[in-house]
């Protein structure tokens, strides 16, 4: 081994209390040459070897120690066994081995499943019966003038119903003191001539003509004022995200926000 190779083998094997005699030194060295390891990851490879090592039967304290002729045992350097060493070094290998294997044999159209749009139902949400409903017509590649409107419609009324499933949202029936202290989800029409009143909103954000912020749901849109909001909540808040808003009607026909954050996520289960 070069001077510099040896006394960094060395060192980290002494980390474990060891030390190598001179077939031991040279076997390492063959290892580290057949597998190609290069200086920076010469400790890290060692130093693993080692550890592996160490978890041997037989490797963990001298014969003469275990027969108790020496007495202190900081004073021992354990010997490297070349036996032992290459039996872990031939573990190392089969197990590395055996990980390439494994990745040989993976099968990526195990793990891919190719979809046909056109096997897939079109589904649009129904007020009138409360679910959705299959859409009827044959499913074309272009859209129709309307598509856009009932993505964006299916995608709010999908969010509205997981946040009336959330606890939080859905107060008890049950008369109580609080009760009537209690912000529950309402609609931008139930707005109009209750000015000084404090609502909670579900919608999505954007713009109106004017360049205003606003919310809109499938009722209509309010312009939002932030400027008594100290901190929103978590989250990203972008132009057609859709957003829980908490805040007071003004004269002005603008929200005053207090609170904004993201609606309440659920697991598949209760969403089924």
């Amino acid at each position: 081994m070069a001077d510099d190779r040896q006394r960094r083998v060395l060192k980290v094997f002494r980390k474990f209390s060891y030390s190598l005699g001179s077939e031991v030194s040279q076997r390492i060295e063959e290892i580290l040459d057949e597998n190609e390891i290069a200086d920076d990851e010469l400790e890290t490879t060692i130093e693993l070897l080692a550890l592996e090592y160490s978890k041997q039967e037989g490797a963990t304290a001298p014969s003469s120690l275990n027969q108790g002729r020496v007495q202190n045992y900081a004073d021992v350097n354990m010997k490297v066994d070349l036996n032992i060493l290459e039996r872990v070094y031939q573990g190392m290998r089969n197990q590395t081995e055996q990980v390439d294997e494994e990745k040989e044999l993976l099968d990526p159209e195990s793990h891919l499943y190719v979809i046909n749009a056109f096997d897939m139902p079109l589904w649009h949400w129904s007020s009138e019966a409360g679910t959705f409903t299959k859409a009827q017509g044959p499913l074309t590649v272009s859209g129709t003038a309307e598509s856009r409107i009932l993505a964006i419609r299916n995608r709010l009324n999908i969010i509205k119903q997981c946040v009336l499933r959330n606890e939080h949202f859905a107060p008890s029936t049950l008369p109580s003191k609080d009760r009537e202290k209690l912000v529950t989800l309402r609609s931008t029409k139930q707005l109009l001539g209750r000015a000084g009143e404090r609502f909670l909103l579900l919608g999505m954000l954007t713009h109106n003509k004017e360049g205003k912020l606003c919310i809109e749901d499938s009722d209509g849109s309010v312009e939002l004022d932030f400027s008594n909001l100290d901190e929103p909540g978590d989250g990203l808040f972008t132009e057609g995200s859709f957003a829980l808003v908490e805040g007071e009607y003004t004269e002005d026909a603008t929200l005053e926000i207090v609170a904004i954050g993201q609606p309440p996520c659920e697991s598949r289960e209760t969403s089924r």
